[in-house]
């Protein structure tokens, strides 16, 4: 066998092994969040259940909001994102006993349904739709580990400010 034939090959091996180790992540993702949790119910249990409880809520014009928010993720991770994305709005319309999701709603449930890393992504998609971003500024200066442990005492500390 030539030399090139060689490399090729064990460069061929790395790549697939490359590939099942990413493939092999994000399937570990999913699982972890199909895994119960204290209450019994897993996080996408608790996904679901705010989408169904809120879907009658959403209209044309906010779910197109939506889809323009989360145009920035690549299409590949897209529907993963905006369910994510909508169930935190749903879980927040749900908490202040909305009877609708605003515009409002929206932003807040990105904000607090995404890591601080994708903040940046948010804040120049709202420079583009003309959003002012400064009623959210205490939002994003909290980081997502912080919603998950007690992010609903820390909202309440900022709003009384």
């Amino acid at each position: 066998m030539s030399f090139f034939f060689n490399h090729f090959i064990v460069l061929w091996g790395f790549l697939m092994i490359g590939a099942m180790a990413i493939g092999g992540f994000f399937m570990f993702r999913k699982f972890l969040k199909q895994l119960p949790k204290e209450d019994g119910k897993s996080d996408m249990d608790w996904e679901r259940y705010y989408l169904d409880e809120t879907v009658h809520m959403w209209g044309d014009e906010e779910k197109e909001l939506l889809n323009e928010l989360v145009s920035p993720v690549p299409k590949l991770f897209r529907d993963v994102a905006k369910q994510t994305i909508a169930s935190k709005i749903g879980e927040l319309a749900l908490k202040k006993n909305a009877s609708k999701i605003n515009r409002d709603l929206i932003i807040e449930g990105y904000i607090v349904g995404t890591p601080k890393r994708d903040h940046r992504f948010l804040r120049r998609k709202l420079a583009e739709l003309n959003i002012s971003v400064e009623p959210y500024e205490h939002l994003f200066e909290l980081s997502r580990d912080d919603y998950e442990v007690n992010w609903e005492e820390k909202y309440r500390k900022n709003q009384s400010k």
